[in-house]
């Protein structure tokens, strides 16, 4: 997966990081920052979800579609496709971009809008990618746990360097009975818990 990544592909996962780089030494302002990933992250969800049983692979938080393009290496092996929520128009003009000029529009479902009002429709989850405003972890993790089948993954980025708004959820998933749950320090620590 990681040796065949298309060279379109590489070229605009080379260019948001040079964005994300610059965006958070310049002084661009928090909500118009791109916020994405380290490379380190995207190869561990792309794992992560090249193996998840047959369902729904979903993003909470598209940005820019850097994520996003880890998650389509994932879902092409499998024939998938991925679908992701952006709900700032800024950044759902950038990811349309990215999808673009990285040849994976026609296999990315970019949903404008915010996922709580559309994942009540999402009732086969295998993989979800959480990565929005961390005030909104809590009301995503209750949508989504529900309708994850058997096996799939719910994965939240900065269980770690925002720990401190995060950690009732991170208890509450550590605590949850329906699911199997760890912090990762892959990253700025992740959140991963599978469905029983």
């Amino acid at each position: 997966m990681f040796h065949t990544i298309s060279n379109k592909i590489k070229s605009q996962m080379s260019r948001l990081e040079r964005i994300d780089s610059e965006d958070r030494q310049d002084g661009t302002p928090r909500l118009k920052r791109l916020r994405q990933i380290p490379p380190e992250t995207g190869r561990f969800i792309a794992l992560m979800a090249a193996n998840i049983p047959e369902g729904q692979i979903i993003e909470i938080g598209t940005s820019a579609g850097y994520s996003t393009l880890w998650l389509f290496l994932a879902a092409k092996l499998a024939n998938r496709r991925v679908t992701t929520f952006e709900i700032l128009e800024e950044k759902i003009k950038l990811a349309k971009e990215t999808f673009k000029l990285a040849e994976v529009e026609d296999t990315i479902e970019l949903i404008s809008g915010d996922a709580l009002d559309y994942l009540d429709e999402y009732i086969k989850i295998a993989f979800c990618f959480l990565d929005a405003e961390k005030e909104i972890y809590e009301a995503c993790y209750d949508a989504v746990v529900p309708n994850m089948i058997s096996g799939g993954y719910l994965i939240a980025d900065n269980a770690i360097n925002h720990r401190k708004i995060l950690q009732p959820m991170i208890n509450r998933a550590l605590h949850d009975s329906r699911v199997d749950s760890m912090v990762v320090t892959v990253g700025k620590g992740l959140l991963v818990c599978r469905k029983l």
